[in-house]
C-alpha cells in the first residue's frame, strides 16, 4: 500500500471503532494517535532501506515480533497515564498499517512478500510494487483503484466528522 494511503486507512479503523465502541464520531487527540500510528512503520523502515541499513523497506516496524511489542509497551504507558483511549488509538493505527499492507500480496498470491510479517525469522523478498488483481470492463484492476477509493473515502468521512486531529497543528 503507498505511504499516503496508511494514515487514512488508520483513520477509517479508528473511526470505525469510536462508532461502534462508543456510538460516536472520533476526537482529535485519539485520532492524531492513530493517524501517527499508522504511519509509524513506514517512517521507520524506509528511511531505513533508503539508507541501506536494511534489505528491503519492509523490515523491523513492519514485523509482527516488533509490533505487538510496542503495542504493548504504549498501551501500558498510556493506561498508567490515565489516558488508556490513546494506547487503543494507537493500536488502531499500528496494526491497521499492517493489515493494510496484506491483502494485496494475498489477491495476488505473492504470499512470499508476506514475510515482512515475521521478520527477520521470515525471508523478506524485494516488493514488487502494484499489484493487478483483474480486468474490470475492459480496464485493467490494480491496486491503486482501490487504494484511491479507500483515500477518498477516508478523507470524506474525515471532512464530514469535522476533521478531529486537525485542532492539535492549529495550537
Amino acid at each position: 500500500m503507498l505511504p499516503i494511503v496508511h494514515p487514512v486507512v488508520g483513520y477509517l479503523c479508528y473511526a470505525a471503532y469510536t462508532r461502534i465502541r462508543r456510538g460516536q464520531r472520533p476526537d482529535g487527540e485519539p485520532t492524531a494517535v492513530a493517524v501517527v500510528a499508522a504511519t509509524l512503520p513506514d517512517l521507520v523502515d524506509q528511511p531505513l532501506w533508503l539508507l541501506g541499513a536494511t534489505p528491503v523497506g519492509r523490515t523491523i516496524t513492519h514485523s509482527l515480533l516488533v509490533a505487538l511489542p510496542v503495542v504493548a509497551v504504549v498501551g501500558v504507558i498510556a493506561r498508567r497515564r490515565g489516558r488508556p483511549e490513546l494506547g487503543i488509538a494507537f493500536a488502531i493505527g499500528y496494526l491497521s498499517h499492517l493489515a493494510a499492507d496484506v491483502p494485496w500480496h494475498v489477491l495476488a498470491g505473492e504470499y512470499d512478500e508476506l514475510g515482512f510479517l515475521f521478520w527477520p525469522i521470515t525471508h523478506m523478498p524485494a516488493y514488487t510494487g502494484t499489484k493487478t488483481l483483474g480486468i474490470v470492463w475492459g480496464v485493467e484492476l490494480t491496486t491503486l483503484w482501490i487504494e484511491a477509493v479507500l483515500f477518498v473515502t477516508g478523507i470524506g468521512l474525515w471532512w464530514y466528522d469535522g476533521r478531529p486531529g486537525l485542532e492539535l497543528l492549529r495550537r
